[in-house]
């Protein structure tokens, strides 16, 4: 008699529940730590090249690319007839990538070139971060694929793990900003992850244990499912193309609200998160939301964007940004619920997941680089959003709906015409374009819903309504874009010429203005207006650092924009700029959209790249007063923000110098920050935050931040009513390199509102 192996002495349900819960375990860390890693390194980062919203983006589109490669390499160890060797095989990846943590930055990239930002971008990840994630990004199909090979009831059908993957994902994503960057230090932050990516590999050696101690006629799959005949090859096109539009607008709509509707830096995660929610709902065993019931509601979502985007943003910021987003839930459900719906069975489930990869790495290359280096405005939002349209599946239309249809379509094309006179389009502008615009994209939504009409004609109608929001501009004025790595910029040129104004997104950046109110033209140095005027807080501290020399001023400023602050330099005086953006500094010098820097200082030649950088360059005590105004949308980009960063402008100060940081912003609350890394580097502060008094248009409000050694070194300003010396906020930490609370500052303007 045979004594019973520990294995033959486990009940089948008792192994079942043992492997379901090994596997659900597993495959959820392992999302946690994908989605965890990239806001992680991405911060890390973000030193090395300004705190642009293009620098999520190519890093979206870098871990989607190596996403693909992940679930390739699973895809092909699967194909393989030993059961022992993808287990061993995988596990020695996982342990060669445990070798490269904590993460750290490549060697040799140590500074970003002087153009090409984008691909040193993607190469300073992948030196960095590309094996661990790469061994990561395997492991969801991997481990699928071993579940299926188990012999579980449920293996058959295991795309219920991808809702657990990405529940890991949407957490990471989620905790991140609330939990992990407010509470740990990035050093704590990458120890803590290294922690949970050995524990991962524990966990995955465990499950291969089980899949090979797994009886041997488990491993084969059932016979209905050896049956299934396979995709073809025009359902792997639906598969990828389905993938691709969510992922494309998923970028394109972080891309919309981080630069034409708002700054904020926490509403580049609430779209990546909606993203991974939809993943979460439609792959569930039982949906929360039928995928009947978005398929309905996608063309309102569809006509929704079209009409919010021609509203435009500044109206209800709010009501515009959840807009966006819940338009953008609803579309991306409806494309994924048809991802669920067609799934293959589980013989194809590594396939079907590269084409899932392959498609969004697809949607990420056009919105996260092709479009910014194609497109001089945000022109992959509304490409995207028509063809969403198409996602939708056939359906045999209803009576009558061809001849709606083409009268829509004839409507529309006569209003784009008409566009082309500039009479028309003026009074259509002022009286009906909200209107007329909103009425095409629920004609077109109702005859998607209710008519039926093919998706094609959808798609086609949705196109002709985005067109309208195009050659009827929101924008009063002449409008021109300029588009860079960085950014989209707008050049306003308001009714009748009297003002320039330099726009990103809904934050003005600078104006000029060409015309005196009686029409002439303005002679001579042009004023500097919008924050920079005389009676602001930034014009201010300059006289006052000025008449506290006597002298001219030797000056570094950190940040161009429309080149304003040149026309505040006195003769005699030597001005520096650093400017990270070169499409910023072709603009301040073209007189054909503003004319400071050729009136006042036509020979500058500001240094380009990023200031953190190429400042730390610079002599010390060089300079009598540093400018810091360097804009990423609404907000100073972080790195150039903490502790460190004002080390390197305290030593570039001479004796008595002092430095004054721009903090003006509508979502964060900066200048206690300011304040707080000034007294960490022994500097003392004074806020501005007051009103001009001057009753004039494009005259601002300024939030100012000046530092220094002691009071003398700003005279008359140590003692000006308009300036308020300020110690540091007591509990409140300072924010350096390894330390950031976004979180908190959001919540401070949230709390303070405008004072």
């Amino acid at each position: 008699m045979t004594t019973p192996s520990p294995a033959d002495a486990v009940s089948p349900a008792a192994r079942n529940r043992v492997v379901l819960t090994a596997y659900t375990a597993t495959i959820f860390l392992s999302a946690l730590l994908l989605f965890s890693v990239q806001p992680l390194f991405t911060k890390m980062v973000l030193p090395r090249l300004g705190g642009s919203p293009a620098v999520w983006s190519v890093a979206m589109v870098f871990f989607q690319s190596l996403l693909l490669g992940g679930y390739a390499y699973a895809h092909v160890l699967m194909t393989l007839k030993s059961r022992t060797a993808p287990v061993v095989i995988h596990l020695v990846l996982l342990a060669v990538a445990f070798t490269f943590l904590p993460l750290s930055i490549g060697s040799g990239w140590a500074e970003p070139p002087a153009s090409g930002y984008a691909f040193w971008l993607l190469g300073l990840f992948a030196a960095s971060i590309g094996l661990p994630f790469f061994a990561l990004a395997a492991n969801n199909p991997m481990l699928q694929a071993w579940f299926v090979r188990t012999g579980h009831p449920q293996g058959p059908d295991p795309y219920f793990l991808y809702a657990s993957s990405n529940i890991g994902s949407f957490l990471a994503l989620l905790s991140y900003p609330v939990l992990l960057e407010p509470m740990l230090t990035l050093h704590a932050q990458n120890v803590l992850w290294a922690f949970g990516y050995g524990l991962l590999i524990l966990l995955i050696a465990a499950c291969g244990l089980l899949l090979l101690r797994a009886p041997p006629m488990a491993v084969a799959l059932n016979d209905e499912d050896e049956a299934a005949p396979g995709p073809s090859w025009l359902q792997w096109g639906r598969w990828v193309f389905l993938a691709a539009v969510p992922s494309g607008l998923l970028i394109a709509v972080t891309a919309h609200i981080s630069t034409d509707v708002a700054a904020a830096p926490l509403l580049w995660v609430l779209p990546l998160s909606l993203y991974l929610l939809t993943w979460v709902l439609v792959f569930q065993s039982r949906p929360l939301l039928p995928h009947r019931w978005m398929l309905k509601l996608q063309p309102l979502a569809i006509a929704g964007v079209v009409v919010l985007l021609a509203i435009g943003g500044e109206q209800n910021l709010l009501l515009t940004l959840g807009g966006h987003q819940l338009c953008f839930f609803i579309i991306a459900m409806a494309s994924h619920g048809e991802l669920a719906r067609t799934r293959p069975p589980a013989r194809y489930l590594t396939g079907f997941y590269v084409a899932l990869s392959f498609g969004g790495m697809i949607g990420g290359l056009f919105a996260g680089l092709v479009a910014p280096f194609t497109f001089s405005w945000i022109a992959e939002y509304p490409i995207l959003l028509a063809l969403a349209a198409l996602c939708r599946p056939w359906q045999r239309p209803r009576r009558g709906a061809m001849l709606l249809w083409f009268a829509a379509v004839v409507v529309a094309s006569i209003l784009i015409v008409l566009a082309y006179r500039a009479d028309a389009a003026e009074v259509f502008l002022e009286s009906w374009r909200v209107w007329t615009i909103g009425s095409l994209a629920a004609v077109a939504a109702l005859l998607a819903m209710v008519m039926r009409i093919h998706r094609v004609q959808f798609a086609l109608l949705v196109a002709l309504g985005l067109v309208l929001v195009r050659v009827y501009p929101l924008d009063e004025g002449r409008v021109e874009t300029v588009r860079s790595f960085f950014g989209v910029h707008k050049i306003v040129v308001t009714p009748g010429g009297q003002y320039h104004v330099l726009m990103h997104g809904t934050t003005i950046h600078g104006a000029e203005k060409f015309l005196n109110d009686d029409g002439t033209k303005i002679t001579g140095r042009p004023e500097p207006i919008s924050y920079y005027h005389n009676d602001g807080g930034i014009g201010r501290a300059i006289a006052a650092i000025r008449a506290r020399k006597g002298a001219p001023l030797r000056v570094a400023a950190i940040g161009l924009g429309a080149g304003t602050l040149a026309c505040q330099a006195k003769p005699g005086e030597a001005w520096k700029f650093f400017e990270i953006d070169q499409t910023m500094v072709d603009t301040a010098r073209n007189p054909k959209y503003f004319t400071y820097l050729s009136a006042c200082m036509p020979e500058i030649k500001p240094v380009i790249g990023d200031a953190r950088l190429t400042f730390a360059r610079e002599p010390d005590a060089a300079y009598d007063l540093i400018i810091v105004d360097a804009y990423s949308s609404d907000a100073i980009p972080i790195h150039l923000a903490t502790q460190e960063a004002m080390a390197i402008y305290k030593a570039k100060l001479a004796p008595g110098g002092a430095v004054l940081m721009h903090v003006s912003n509508r979502h964060l609350e900066l200048a206690s920050v300011v304040v707080g890394i000034a007294d960490a580097n022994g500097l003392t502060s004074w806020v501005y935050n007051e009103d001009s008094g001057r009753d004039a248009e494009y005259i601002f409000t300024t939030n100012v931040v000046v530092s220094a050694r002691k009071p003398e070194d700003v005279g008359a300003l140590a003692s000006s009513s308009f300036w308020q010396l300020t110690a540091p906020t007591p509990g409140q930490r300072v924010w350096t390199d390894d330390y950031s609370n976004v979180l908190g500052a959001v919540y401070r303007r949230l709390r303070d509102g405008d004072n």
